[in-house]
């Protein structure tokens, strides 16, 4: 873990560096110029050196697609094999920063460089806000020595990419790792899922189940070309086992091929088919667990497995399986 000696700082917009336009705060160029006279006020012997690029179109991070996971994990394989960078950060708004830091998690599997995301609640130049701690304080981080994979770093915390979430909206501590029960066994990462596979855009829904669903929903949903369904389900993996037309959409929907995956609605739940018989019923007609994973780790998970264009038996076969710390037993 040393000093990057090429750290490239990827802007893609965000409220880190917004500014205030006639509709209100909007995302702008001219970031990098910003960063250098605020370097000047830090202590410049603790930041490694570093260059920057801006990812165009800069966007507030609502607005943030599946698309634009690809474009990145494009621009940092490019900037790592091709341009010689040793560590990247990402600056990324917070909305969806904990979606994205998953994504790349697995999109950048196996990259041997560490690659930090950060962004702010408040715009720089804001007094006490926390924009400049938190990008000063990810150079900090990386120039003290980062290992490599994907990490989210906010509010004096550098963070597993893929066990965080957003949980507040209103505080600088927004973003929380979720606990685990014990650390899962690590799976051999093959070639075909690491970050040298080229990916494709590919359809996922995700959808919670809740007391007024019907089976018309659900069926309205899978016929409109979903490939990977992420099912948030109730406490340890159980749903409505006993809604017959329900569950025969679901079992027609995996037979056709598509992925369903499973997690909990319980932000610090894990599901476990085999506790109730209304979550052996899931597992039977095709779910898969997920296990502990966040929404956002199993969504990313799904959209890089399923973007690889592997069957979906091997996708099912690394679900469940842990790949870079994402899963507990």
């Amino acid at each position: 873990m040393a000093t990057p000696e090429k750290l490239l700082v990827l802007y893609t917009g965000g409220t880190i560096g917004m500014q205030m336009s006639a509709d209100g705060l909007a995302p702008a160029s001219g970031f990098e110029a910003r960063m250098r006279t605020q370097q000047a006020s830090e202590n410049a012997s603790e930041l490694p050196q570093w260059t920057f690029r801006e990812l165009l179109p800069l966007i507030d991070s609502a607005n943030m697609n599946t698309g634009h996971w690809l474009a990145l994990r494009d621009e940092i394989v490019t900037a790592v094999q091709t341009d010689g960078h040793d560590a990247v950060l990402v600056l990324h708004g917070t909305d969806t920063l904990a979606y994205s830091a998953a994504a790349l998690s697995f999109l950048l599997l196996g990259l041997d460089v560490p690659v930090v995301l950060t962004g702010a609640m408040q715009p720089a130049g804001v007094d006490g806000g926390d924009a400049w701690p938190n990008l000063f304080g990810a150079m900090r981080a990386l120039y003290r020595g980062v290992k490599p994979g994907v990490h989210l770093y906010f509010n004096g915390q550098l963070l597993h990419g893929a066990r965080c979430s957003k949980l507040r909206s209103d505080a600088f501590d927004a973003f929380q790792v979720l606990p685990r029960q014990r650390q899962a066994e690590r799976a051999e990462v093959s070639a075909r899922i690491d970050y040298r596979q080229a990916r494709k855009a590919v359809n996922l829904a995700v959808l919670p189940l809740h007391p007024a669903m019907q089976a018309g929903h659900l069926q309205a949903l899978l016929t409109s070309g979903v490939q990977g369904l992420l099912l948030e389900c109730y406490g340890s993996g159980t749903g409505p086992a006993g809604d017959a037309q329900l569950m025969s959409v679901l079992r027609e929907a995996h037979q056709r091929g598509v992925v369903l995956a499973a997690i909990s609605q319980c932000p610090q739940g894990h599901v476990q088919f085999g506790v109730y018989a209304a979550g052996s019923r899931l597992a039977e007609v095709g779910l898969v667990s997920c296990g502990g994973m966040t929404r956002e780790a199993a969504l990313g998970k799904l959209f890089a497995l399923l973007g690889a264009g592997l069957p979906q038996t091997e996708v099912e076969h690394w679900l469940a399986r842990d790949l870079c710390g994402e899963m507990s037993d």
